[in-house]
């Protein structure tokens, strides 16, 4: 009997099965900063994917809010969940239309790998502390952390992870540079992130273009996840009903439907079945939506997907409205629920007297960061970096260690119930 050929060729007859020409090719690959053999067994995405859940900060997301803090449960999203939920979308986009799914698996987890402790209150607060060296974005610290931070192999820093992933974290929502090379609006008052430019004048990411259609597959996964799971968690602590749910259009209808067709159905049922309809009504017309602009724009290959004057994967125009509305109503329903925004008042105190104490002492990180901060404090311009390094070490905490470094600094923690 002959034995398969080795190599990624062995797999190419179930990787590209449905691919379709304008799908991103991990044969033809950029390659990675630090060139390495290829993988017998798997394709350079696959690997990539790999590498992001078998790394540390992927590990972290676990106890990380999204929301809510672990206190008020043990059934609300973290980071974690939340990430692993994108990326079940972003493969079921990516089947239907064809694309890669290992690519928009491993952009979909690693999209949150550079949030702070306590969500987005977390960022707001370390953005403001590190304003005088260029300010904090969580999209910069997701490249900053699989291409230096991780320390896990022994050829090189980071998680040195191919072109097309790179590009895809940094670009899943759009360009960031117009084709004159300015900030596009989103950057234009403080200018891209230091790091993203950084890294971009050593191995080019293509700034002014969009990403790859498994990246914006990625990144409209995140925002039917997002959409959907935080409707199911308000509901269930309790910061609006069901009935409320009927001020949104798209939602309310919804809600009209399951009544009509399951009269007396169970709370917990009911929520299941409006969360269920919401990502497939979602997801559904994602796959409409994104098939027309394809098959309008009929894009070669990956290559001319980038060169597009707009995304390809995308809602249609009253999904798009459909889902503003969803947006809308949750940001003054829950995200400023008064319980919310209690505990987002403690959470940001927390973070800000750890950035202030570390920004002022930075030889008080423990152990290896400690010992950094030691060798970094006599070399010219250690300013600016003693400041990044302990950007560094509080973004990577997850809540709960923020809140023991907290009492180990200044002897008690708020509660954050």
């Amino acid at each position: 009997m002959t034995s398969p050929p080795a190599g990624p060729e062995r797999l190419q007859p179930i990787a590209y099965l449905n691919r379709a020409r304008f799908a991103a090719d991990p044969a033809a690959s950029r390659g990675r900063l630090t060139p390495e053999p290829a993988s017998p067994t798997r394709t350079e995405f696959q690997r990539d994917r790999d590498r992001v859940i078998h790394s540390a900060a992927f590990r972290r997301l676990a106890h990380k809010t999204q929301v809510f803090v672990p206190h008020e449960g043990d059934h609300y999203r973290t980071r974690l969940t939340h990430t692993i939920e994108v990326g079940q979308i972003a493969r079921a986009l990516s089947r239907s239309l064809g694309l890669d799914e290992d690519l928009a698996e491993s952009l979909a987890l690693a999209h949150d790998l550079g949030h702070t402790p306590f969500g987005h209150t977390g960022e707001d607060v370390l953005d403001e502390a590190m304003a005088p060296w260029g300010g904090f974005d969580h999209n910069a610290q997701a490249l900053h952390i699989v291409t230096r931070l991780e320390c896990r192999y022994a050829g090189f820093d980071g998680l040195n992870l191919a072109w097309e992933t790179l590009e895809g974290l940094v670009k899943h929502n759009g360009p960031l540079l117009t084709p004159e090379r300015t900030p596009v609006p989103k950057y234009a008052a403080r200018g891209v992130p230091g790091a993203i430019l950084e890294f971009d004048a050593i191995f080019p990411l293509d700034l002014s273009s969009f990403a790859s259609a498994e990246a914006q597959a990625a990144a409209i996964a995140d925002d039917i996840a997002y959409n959907a799971h935080d409707i199911d968690d308000g509901l269930r602590a309790g910061l609006f009903t069901v009935s409320d749910l009927r001020d949104i259009e798209f939602v309310g209808g919804i809600v009209a439907e399951i009544e009509a067709r399951h009269p007396g159905l169970g709370q917990a049922r009911f929520i299941n079945e409006i969360i269920r309809r919401v990502i497939t009504r979602f997801v559904e017309d994602v796959i409409a939506e994104s098939t027309r602009r394809l098959a309008e724009a009929a894009p070669a290959d990956a290559a001319a997907v980038r060169a597009q004057p707009r995304a390809m994967i995308a809602f249609s125009p009253a999904m798009r409205e459909a889902d503003k509305a969803v947006k809308k109503w949750l940001f003054a329903r829950m995200y400023r629920h008064p319980r919310v925004m209690r505990v987002r008042v403690d959470a940001a105190e927390v973070v800000r007297r750890l950035a202030g104490h570390f920004l002022a002492r930075p030889e008080d990180m423990p152990g290896e960061w400690g010992e950094a901060a030691a060798r970094i404090a006599g070399e010219p311009g250690a300013g600016g970096r003693l400041a990044r390094l302990a950007s560094d070490y509080i973004a990577g905490m997850t809540d709960r260690y923020a809140l023991a470094e907290h009492r180990r600094l200044f002897g008690s923690a708020p509660e954050l119930r």
